[in-house]
């Protein structure tokens, strides 16, 4: 049966995100959702796509580090490609959730593929970002791979944090202003910005480490200290509103005691 849905309102049941993700991947996502509600796919096709895809093209990168090093394979063409598969990949984990909500597919089942999905990714990611870096430059201290890769896992435990109905952001303001500064932490833009320096500055590699192993570090280290702040306060007691009976005309209403 052909999809009576719409692009639009696929995106409409978008879940908040970061600017160019909801620019671009979920703008995408969205066109994506309408081709496979059509063709009758359930979102978890769309998210193990995702995982083939992303996986896929993080080991190719990876595993051409020393290649691209030695200039044995041009870096524009391996950045670039991976910057349109990696988009690709992003724009599907972004229509499964808008398929499932639209299609009232969503199920806890389905959540937890997404997010193991998600873990595999970004172990892979890691993995081809520090093969690049190692290659290029051999005496960064090992430690700060160990940095690199615990600090990047902190926005996916945020994300997952945030789910549900205690979800609460770090930085709830929604201005342009901070909506541009979040883009560090924006999933999409992240893996734009590895993609374009894996094409046209591949040296620079170690340095996008530096620079995200930095960000998030602070970041996590700014919400330990938001949440305990907010476990400390103390909680107020909850209002109880005594029940509103109504008695009608002529009887005689009770008083709480028993009968």
């Amino acid at each position: 049966m052909a999809s009576i849905h719409s692009s639009a309102d696929f995106r409409a049941k978008h879940r908040s995100s970061g600017l160019f993700t909801e620019s671009v991947n979920q703008y995408l996502g969205s066109f994506l959702a309408v081709a496979a509600s059509r063709l009758g796919l359930p979102p978890t096709a769309l998210t193990l796509m995702n995982l083939v895809l992303g996986v896929a093209t993080s080991v190719a990168v990876g595993a051409l580090a020393d290649d691209l090093h030695r200039g044995r394979v041009p870096a524009v063409a391996i950045g670039l490609a991976a910057l349109v598969v990696w988009q690709l990949a992003y724009s599907l984990d972004c229509a499964d959730g808008q398929l499932a909500r639209v299609t009232g597919q969503s199920s806890p089942a389905g959540a937890r593929v997404d997010v193991l999905c998600d873990v595999a990714l970004q172990i892979s990611l890691v993995a081809a970002v520090a093969s690049v870096a190692h290659a290029y430059r051999p005496s960064t201290p090992v430690w700060w791979y160990g940095v690199f890769a615990g600090t990047w896992m902190v926005n996916l435990v945020t994300s997952v944090l945030q789910q549900g109905s205690s979800a609460q952001s770090l930085v709830s303001s929604s201005s342009p202003l901070i909506r541009v500064v979040k883009l560090i932490r924006d999933y999409g833009a992240v893996i734009t910005v590895i993609a374009l320096v894996l094409a046209f500055a591949p040296q620079w590699t170690v340095w996008v480490m530096v620079a995200f192993g930095l960000v998030n570090g602070l970041f996590l280290a700014a919400s330990i200290a938001s949440a305990a702040r907010a476990s400390v306060q103390p909680k107020r007691p909850a209002t109880i509103t005594a029940p509103v009976v109504t008695v009608p005309h002529g009887m005689p209403g009770r008083t709480g005691q028993g009968a």
